[in-house]
């Protein structure tokens, strides 16, 4: 009987830690390839900051900024500034999460 207790306690801790609702979703560019700017959306589930990060093909960080997003769609309008043509990863990242998808420079 107790093994059956600490089987049925240990499945149901397991299945909520790894239940955890994400609080950034559906992450996209438009469009993509872009020439001068992209925009890049996603949902938030909560009022939170988050950090944009955008590394080269080699994992070097060429732009990070944190920004305030509220509970819903967000978009953030993202400019080529310097970075030459190429294929890059961006990444969203809050205190729980990091979403990460690739643009390419024209």
């Amino acid at each position: 009987m107790i093994k059956k207790l600490l089987f049925i306690l240990l499945l149901s801790v397991s299945f909520i830690g790894f239940s955890q609702e994400k609080s950034v979703e559906s992450l996209s560019t438009a469009p993509n390839p872009f020439t001068n700017s992209t925009k890049i959306t996603f949902n938030s589930t909560l009022d939170s900051s988050i950090i944009l990060t955008v590394r080269n093909v080699l994992g070097k960080t060429v732009f990070s900024k944190s920004y305030k997003i509220k509970a819903g769609k967000n978009s953030i309008p993202f400019y080529k500034n310097n970075l030459a043509a190429g294929m890059y990863i961006y990444s969203v990242q809050n205190n729980k999460n990091v979403i990460s998808k690739r643009f390419v420079i024209k």
